[in-house]
């Protein structure tokens, strides 16, 4: 028997103003160089700017983004005995989902033109639970190439 305590799970923080892990998670994947305070000011800003485009409730509009984006099958690549690599379709988790989603979603914001990231971001998250944007065409390419290599399935 091991003589090490067992590991302890984490809880994801909230944030300061919405008490909400999930925007805690988005503000993590905007912070780089560990400026924690310039990720909470482009969220709450982009979350201003959804208030005011669609009169609903932002952390609304933010939920249902994320819950469109996510992929409900991916592509891994595999290699063979032989040395050839293949894209063998896999099922995708709800963490792993939501991680996709939004990695996806400030990919796809950042690549909007424009110099204001919270606008692009606020644009991106409004287009996304609406349908449309740079997040959905992503899932929908996953989408096809996991389709595409279906036959490919048994190599799992």
């Amino acid at each position: 028997m091991s003589r090490r305590g067992t590991a302890e799970k984490r809880t994801a923080k909230s944030d300061p103003i919405f008490c909400n892990r999930l925007v805690n998670m988005v503000v993590n994947r905007i912070m780089k160089d560990g400026k924690k305070s310039l990720a909470y000011q482009i969220l709450y800003r982009a979350v201003k700017k959804i208030q005011q485009k669609t009169e609903t409730n932002p952390l609304l509009v933010l939920r249902q983004a994320i819950r469109r984006v996510p992929p409900n099958i991916g592509v891994k690549t595999r290699r063979n005995k032989k040395g050839s690599t293949r894209k063998v379709p896999i099922e995708i988790g709800s963490k792993q989902g939501r991680a996709l989603a939004i990695r996806w979603l400030l990919e796809a914001s950042q690549k909007r033109p424009g110099r204001n990231m919270a606008f692009k971001l606020s644009s991106e998250l409004v287009d996304a639970a609406k349908g449309s944007g740079g997040a959905i065409r992503k899932k929908e390419a996953t989408h096809r190439m996991a389709e595409a290599n279906r036959a490919l399935a048994h190599f799992r």
